[in-house]
């Protein structure tokens, strides 16, 4: 089982308590999970037959917060370190009317409570303080056999929350997991409707899938469940060399930003002609309501891209302004996924790259204070003026102040 950690002392200290108080209390999902795989939690959530107000009643108004409690869900603070902790009341589910949420909740036991969760392995209990596993699922079979499986009737299971198709693909990409047969039958089956999740709940899935090392498996599990067309169209739309392009793309970048994993899966997209819709990293990127920053930087580093495989050729002070851009270790990186590690290119850049900072950017020799000084007025050629003489600068041709403003007086 995991290391202690502050926030898993904190869970098991809330379990304590509400024993304590009478109550029945386990770990309960995907901190159970990640135990019994034997990774370390990222977080811990607690199960109990102790209602909203109870809860409350045991920890206190003052480090309790209700904003989940029309779910049975009650958000308990603990100190700095440990954060805070979801306690739910075990319940069952009404139906889905808005295929998110339940209408309403009936409070119930933990073996009914299993039975409303998605997929046998997030279905799972651990009693903390006698170390045991409470299985009314199957979890550790599927656990053992690596399956991700739907708990009781799969359509029934995804049809309450359709987001349950994107977290399948996402489980089984990431833990190397199958989607049991039944399982995957119906996500093919019902793929078109998951375009009834809000654009937030699905970008947040594809970014999981695409900051995780296995990030081009999660996307060939996509396409295989029928849910890219729905999700990332553009994608879908690749001709099958393209498509593979992509995939390799992707598999080769280590640790990436978001910006530039998205940059990778859409480099073999060509650009559209004006006056088409919006460029590939602003239709996924808008779409999937990433911000704009995010957007920016994808959308920077392709455009970015055929510059850099052309380095040694540019001139120097184009190639300068790209290198010392605050994305160019992310523009580099992606050209190296796709022209390999014996680039000449890429070896020009990362050369480049290596200069010392006075040397790859030198201070301008004089700005727009300076200009004014030397008795121009700021007007529609400021700006030529001053990117011709840091021009100049770059390639050697001046080296003070002095012969800056004596350029400054030539190009006049």
């Amino acid at each position: 089982m995991s290391a202690p950690t502050p926030q898993r002392d904190f869970a098991l200290d809330i379990v304590r308590k509400l024993r304590a108080a009478g109550y029945e209390a386990l770990w309960a999902g995907g901190c159970v999970r990640d135990q019994l795989l034997g990774l370390v939690p990222k977080d811990y959530d607690v199960a109990t037959d102790a209602t909203p107000d109870q809860i409350r009643d045991v920890f206190g108004r003052r480090r309790t917060l209700p904003i989940g409690a029309a779910f049975g869900v009650v958000t308990v603070l603990g100190p700095r370190a440990a954060g805070q902790i979801d306690v739910a009341t075990f319940r069952s589910d009404a139906t889905y009317s808005d295929g998110r949420h339940p209408d309403s909740v009936t409070f119930t036991t933990a073996e009914h409570d299993a039975q409303r969760r998605d997929f046998t392995i997030n279905g799972l209990f651990y009693d903390p303080v006698a170390s045991e596993v409470v299985d009314y699922v199957g979890g550790q079979d599927d656990l053992q056999r690596r399956t991700i499986r739907a708990i009781g009737d799969p359509h029934l299971r995804l049809s309450e929350d359709k987001l349950r198709m994107l977290r399948a693909v996402r489980f089984a990409a990431t833990f190397e997991f199958e989607i049991e047969p039944a399982t995957f039958r119906a996500i093919q089956k019902m793929a078109g409707e998951v375009t009834t999740v809000s654009a937030e709940r699905i970008g947040m899935e594809i970014r999981r899938m695409l900051l995780d090392e296995r990030r081009a498996v999660a996307l060939q599990l996509l396409r295989d469940t029928n849910l890219l067309s729905h999700v990332l169209p553009e994608i879908a739309a690749l001709p099958p060399a393209a498509w593979q392009q992509a995939m390799e793309r992707l598999a080769s970048l280590r640790e990436p930003s978001l910006p530039l994993a998205l940059a990778a899966l859409l480099s073999t997209i060509p650009s559209p002609p004006a006056p088409c819709p919006l460029p590939p990293a602003q239709a996924v990127g808008r779409r999937l309501k990433y911000t704009n920053k995010e957007i920016d930087r994808a959308a920077w580093l392709l455009n970015h891209l055929p510059a850099v495989s052309q380095a040694p050729q540019l001139p120097w002070p184009r190639l300068q302004r790209i290198l010392v851009h605050d994305g160019a270790a992310e523009l580099v990186a992606l050209h190296a996924t796709i022209a390999g590690p014996a680039d000449p290119a890429l070896a020009f850049c990362r050369e480049r790259l290596a200069w010392p900072a006075e040397r790859l950017n030198p201070a301008p020799l004089v700005n727009g204070g300076a200009l004014i000084h030397h008795g121009l007025r700021p007007g529609p050629n400021f700006a030529a003026i001053l990117d011709q003489v840091r021009d100049a600068q770059l390639n050697g041709e001046i080296k003070s102040r002095t012969e800056a403003l004596a350029l400054v007086d030539r190009l006049l």
